[in-house]
């Protein structure tokens, strides 16, 4: 018995940590997959008849405000676990953690499993996406493994020391919190996200080679005599002058196997026009996202004034993009000296996907991201080109 339970506690504990460092490296973008369990969440509770909707709504709109420090706690908690567990420290405490996170995720990985609302739990981050049912079924194994371990309790022995074990966690803890600090202001180590340097982002709004799109079957309405009738275009009535056109409908009648991995970068001013092609195609060009910059991180105006001065020696176009109101965000920018600098708008989740850091910056040429810095390294993105 005793190797059984040493091995599932290697396991688990391995899992555990491997799990939680996944997720370290972009602690980020954990926090905006809990705001769309939570969203889903509240939009489902207030279509139903459940008699404490109203108060599980107000609970996880307050949750979403936190859910980057409820992502941080759910990140240094899970290494932490895997990290006591291995070496052996307050065994029952830490098997009751490891229970309570374990019986949390697979409330989640089922979730996403059966309401078919999610591709992705985020498990192991963007890094190691696995699909939902994946997810769900390697819960149930560690679910199972831990339950074991909690009944072969007794055969999990401390490894080293008192003060080697505590060292090793305090170690840890630093570790796992310093690493999230520093992609927090620094980007993440790993970008496994579209958006990451060498991607074009035009060839990216592309479907993969071999990939089938969706097929729609277009369908027009008319109105006669008070009824309404569809037809496909290539079955109009021959009395067609007859009828009163009303609208025209898209119907899908396949789904395609596949998507582009960047949706939604459309760049369109205050008059509403499209500038997408038009930048893309610039020889070079700096473009600094923010989902919203009054609620940027602070001090980074300054650092903004150095890298305008820059690229206007340089002759580099410098844009601002955000998914905020455009008026708004311009009165801000010109009450900061930025007058000049040309503002779009563009999708809040491809500003979230494309920027880990508010702001951040992309060098491209010709739509090639060839750099990428956070706000903390604005400095960097002239004087490393």
């Amino acid at each position: 018995m005793r190797p059984i339970i040493t091995a599932a506690r290697i396991f688990v504990g391995v899992l555990f940590i491997i799990s939680g460092l996944v997720k370290a490296n972009d602690p980020l973008g954990l926090s905006y997959k809990m705001q769309e369990f939570f969203e889903v969440w509240n939009s489902d509770l207030a279509a139903s008849g459940f008699f404490a909707k109203g108060l599980l709504i107000s609970l996880f709109n307050w949750l979403h405000g936190y859910s980057l420090a409820l992502s941080i706690l759910v990140i240094t908690l899970e290494i932490l676990a895997g990290v006591a567990l291995l070496m052996g420290w307050a065994r029952n405490a830490v098997l009751r953690l490891l229970l309570v996170l374990i019986i949390f995720f697979t409330f989640l990985t089922g979730y996403a499993l059966w309401s078919g609302k999610f591709k992705n739990c985020g498990c192991f981050g963007d890094c190691l996406p696995i699909t939902p049912g994946t997810s769900f079924g390697k819960d149930i194994v560690l679910l199972v493994l831990i339950l074991a371990l909690w009944w072969g309790r007794k055969y999990i022995n401390p490894v080293a020391s008192a003060t080697a074990r505590k060292a090793v966690l305090a170690g840890a803890l630093v570790f796992t919190l310093g690493m999230q600090w520093y992609v927090l202001n620094y980007l993440p180590f790993a970008d496994c996200l579209p958006y990451k340097v060498g991607n074009n982002i035009n060839q990216q709004m592309q479907l993969p080679a071999g990939a089938r799109p969706d097929s729609f079957a277009i369908q027009f309405v008319y109105e006669k005599g008070g009824k309404k009738y569809e037809f496909p275009v290539e079955a109009l009535p021959a009395d067609l002058e007859t009828y009163t056109y009303v609208d025209r409908v898209d119907k899908l009648v396949r789904k395609g196997n596949a998507e582009p991995p960047i949706k939604g970068f459309a760049l369109t001013g205050i008059s509403g026009a499209d500038s997408t092609q038009a930048i893309l195609q610039l020889p070079k060009v700096l473009l600094v996202l923010s989902e919203n910059l009054n609620k940027a991180n602070n001090g980074w105006f300054e650092e903004l004034k150095a890298l305008h001065h820059q690229a206007s020696q340089q002759k580099i176009p410098l844009m601002v993009i955000t998914a905020a109101s455009l008026t708004n965000t311009r009165s801000l920018l010109d009450s900061q000296g930025f007058a000049n600098i040309p503002l779009f708008s563009l999708d809040f989740t491809a500003i979230r996907t494309a920027a880990r850091t508010m702001p951040t910056v992309l060098y491209l040429e010709q739509g090639t991201i060839k750099g990428k810095y956070s706000y903390r390294q604005m400095e960097q993105a002239i004087l490393k080109q």
